[in-house]
Order: C-alpha cells, then structure tokens, then sequence
C-alpha cells in the first residue's frame, strides 16, 4: 500500500499542471490529500466505491487508473473482477464489459510488467 498517495500527491500537477492548473491544484490538494484522507473510509473502501462508480458511469479511461490504485489500496484482482461482475447486472452489460475490459488490459499488462 505503499503506492497510494499520501499528502502531496502530485498526478494532478502531472497530468495537466501547466494546461489546468486549477484542475491540478483540486485534484492533489483537495481530492488526494483530503478527501482520500478523511478517517471515517479506509483507502480500500474508499478504492471499492470509485471503481464502482467509475464502472457504473461508463467511465472507462479513468479506471485505468484507479484499478491499480485499489489494488495498491489492497483489494486483489478478484474481488476488483467480481466487484464489476456483480455491477455488470445492475449498471448494464454495455458498461459492465467496457469496465472487464479495461481490467484485463490494467491486470494483464501488470502482470507483464512483474515478469519482465
């Protein structure tokens, strides 16, 4: 878990710091350092909600990220796929593949990585 972010979280000011600041500064200071950071969810509860949303909105490019930040906010590969299974039937089969898709690449190319 030593890869979730923790106060000054920089991937806002890495992604668009010099196109949207503004967009950086909420995104590290508010989003990452607070409200990640509020006692009351742990990272893990808070990773199962966003990927949950995320799945259920059809917001498949931003779970590219947040399924290997809640699998180093210790949810495993097989809660995430059975999180999005059971979402599947609720959210529809449309967004539900779109989500299982995006998991196999983000699993796969993890797993690659680890062996190389």
């Amino acid at each position: 878990m030593t890869d979730s972010p923790a106060a000054g979280w920089t991937g806002g000011r890495q992604a668009f710091g010099d196109f949207a600041p503004g967009l950086a500064h909420y995104t590290d200071t508010v989003l990452f350092d607070e409200v990640w950071e509020r006692p009351d969810l742990s990272k893990r509860d808070r990773s199962l909600i966003t990927v949950a949303a995320l799945a259920a909105m059809g917001h498949a490019d931003q779970l590219n990220f947040h399924l290997a930040f809640a699998r180093a906010n210790g949810l495993t590969e097989q809660e995430l796929v059975e999180a999005i299974t059971h979402l599947t039937f609720y959210t529809g089969w449309p967004k539900g593949f779109s989500a299982m898709g995006v998991a196999k690449t983000v699993f796969t190319h993890d797993d690659d990585s680890k062996e190389n």
